[in-house]
């Protein structure tokens, strides 16, 4: 009888003893028995026999995790402090009967991509470096670069990642990468029906697949012979998980490209300050647009203002296409007492709820409650109710009421649930049969709209002054994104609603002069320079919450190498009808916090590192 030390995926148990009357190899995954249910897991040692009685090993499976693969399990593990189970639920293993023929399936791509001397010059530049950031303004031809890149892997016989930070860019990006590559590439994402999965892991199994494109999760597919990671837009917050492993996928490129020893590109027009301080860098400035674009600022709340009505009404005029871009989904973010001042809030969480005039509900955008609208104040019983910050759906309503031959299209979660309406979306815009695209951050996100002589931008304000030392970085990175979707063949406007015109004039054309300055405002206090942790503790008795809280916080403050920077209740202190409580750390070193919460770890306790969110 042999064994072994099995790891339960997206468990957060610790890895459970089992025996087999035939030996296993570490790193194949096997089912077993759990409180009699049947789960996945995964050998991650071999063992003596316990001094207990151990279920036996139901089945073992065709399936493997490579030691490059378990390294990167426990490395995630180790430094996101969560279980090994949980990290390995991260990954798609690799099946023991699928040899690749390699003979069949190393032919070279023929499509040429050329590139211009600029572009040469900064592909020349990543080849010299392992970990490299290519800094290049919309429309500069990033693009470009990466596929050359794509290309020579696969000369060289080696496969490539391709990282994006959300499933809406994979449709425009497939049609570039498929005119160049053809069937060599396959496209990853969660929107994928299983069939079409199961063929995608077909592609990647047969190494017919040279290059794998998608969002975060296309990191922990079993490539073979993988030799480049390119995570474009390396800036945006989708690349880190809301929900454990709380990992950033452009960190753990970083940690592959080293274990694999490969190099790794990160590409983005409004890089991170992380990434522009760690790494070194090429500038690819301009595009291949000779288009000139103007910004036009107005000093007022977040509105559809006259002059934003005006303009969009000259756009329509001129049959000239127009994007909007909005932080809120929903026809407006809260409802308030215009007597009493009393807010409308979620009855399980504590943040006011979206008013949704299709579904005539108010929706809590956290935990998903709705309701039917109000006709009065909970509170004083007035039928005084307003209606505050803006929302896509509203911003839709209005400007179909004031241009009634205008086709208005939305462009948020609410709109785009699926792939195919994504698709739909993007192919009516860019067909013209769209002229005004209202939206939220997805709007922003990388897409090639030709025809955009107009962008409006509103809400920049409320994001400028958010809780977060990050929150210039963001409202100017998004305003930059959002620009950059505008003026891509034809002379082009910016229309930004906000009372900082100072600080939007100042960098808007010299984002790196905004690095520059920000550098020094971080240092000392924020990452880069310093590492963050944010631990968090929520249960629905909110004493239990505190209490776990409190725990945690009085052996912490017994580490010198820590600095508690604050605890106390969450910005948002119940979700989902739970309390929270939190702690925010600052360190030196990640490994001072990481010993730090091992040794002070209590059960409540949910360890964010590297935080983003501070809400």
């Amino acid at each position: 009888m042999h064994y072994f030390n099995i790891s339960i995926q997206n468990s957060p148990l610790e890895p459970l003893t089992y025996k087999n009357t035939v030996d296993i190899e570490i790193g194949v995954k096997v089912n077993i028995k759990v409180r009699n249910r049947v789960v996945g897991g995964v050998v991650v040692a071999k063992c003596d026999k316990p001094s207990f009685e151990c279920l036996e090993v139901l089945e073992v499976l065709d399936l493997f995790y490579s030691t490059k693969q378990l390294e990167s399990a426990k490395f995630i593990s180790a430094y996101y402090i969560c279980s090994l189970g949980e990290a390995l639920g991260l990954m798609i293993p690799f099946e023991t009967n699928k040899i690749q023929n390699e003979s069949s399936h190393n032919e070279v791509i023929e499509s040429m991509i050329t590139l211009s001397d600029r572009q040469n010059e900064a592909f020349e530049f990543l080849k010299k470096h392992k970990v490299s950031l290519l800094f290049g303004d919309t429309g500069s031809g990033k693009t470009e670069i990466y596929m050359r890149y794509f290309q020579q892997m696969a000369e060289q016989k080696k496969r490539s990642i391709f990282l994006m930070p959300e499933i809406s860019l994979t449709p425009q990006m497939s049609k570039r990468l498929k005119a160049h590559f053809g069937d060599s590439v396959v496209m990853w994402h969660s929107k994928l029906t299983p069939s079409q999965k199961k063929k995608a892991l077909a592609s990647i199994y047969n190494g017919s697949a040279k290059i794998v494109a998608g969002p975060r999760s296309a990191l922990f597919l079993p490539v073979k012979d993988l030799g480049l990671i390119v995570v474009d837009e390396e800036h945006d917050d989708s690349y880190k998980s809301s929900s454990r492993p709380r990992y950033n996928a452009r960190d753990i490129a970083i940690y592959m490209g080293k274990l694999y020893d490969i190099d790794v590109v990160l590409g983005s027009a409004t890089p991170s300050l992380n990434s522009y301080v760690k790494f070194p860098h090429v500038r690819l400035k301009g595009g291949y647009f000779s288009s000139q674009k103007e910004f036009v600022y107005e000093r007022s709340i977040e509105s559809l203002s006259p002059l934003v009505m005006d303009y969009l009404g000259r756009g329509l005029e001129k049959k000239e296409q127009t994007i909007l871009f909005l932080p809120t989904r929903a026809n407006f973010k809260y409802l308030i007492c215009s007597d009493c001042g009393h807010t409308h809030k979620c009855v399980f969480c504590s943040v006011g709820m979206s008013i949704h005039q299709k579904t005539r509900s108010l929706k809590c955008h956290y935990c998903n409650f709705a309701q039917a609208i109000p006709q009065e104040c909970s509170e004083c019983g007035s039928p005084n109710l307003t209606s505050s910050r803006l929302g896509t759906a509203e911003a839709v309503k209005n400007i179909r009421e004031e241009f009634e031959s205008a086709r208005v299209g939305q462009f948020d979660r609410d709109a785009i649930t699926t792939a195919n309406k994504l698709k739909a979306a993007l192919k009516s815009f860019n067909e013209r049969e769209i002229d005004i695209l209202v939206g939220t951050q997805m709007i922003s996100k990388g897409h090639d709209y030709h025809g955009v002589t107009l962008a409006v931008v509103l809400g920049m304000d409320n994001m400028l002054n958010m809780s977060d030392y990050r929150a210039r970085e963001k409202a100017l990175s998004t305003l930059i994104q959002v620009a950059g979707r505008s003026g891509r063949k034809e002379n082009a406007k910016i229309l930004l609603q906000s009372f900082n015109e100072d600080f939007f004039k100042a960098y808007i054309d010299r984002y790196e002069d905004f690095l520059e300055d920000e550098k020094e405002y971080r240092k000392e206090l924020y990452p880069p320079y310093k590492k963050l942790c944010r631990v968090l503790f929520s249960h629905k008795n909110s004493i239990k919450a505190q209490d776990a809280m409190n725990e945690m916080l009085s052996c912490l403050q017994k580490n010198s190498t820590l600095n508690v920077v604050g605890f106390g209740k969450c910005a948002i202190e119940r979700v989902s009808d739970k309390y929270r409580f939190e702690i925010l750390l600052r360190a030196d070193k990640s490994t001072d916090i990481i010993k730090a919460i091992s040794a002070c770890r209590v059960d409540l306790a949910e360890v964010d590192m590297d935080p983003i969110e501070f809400g």
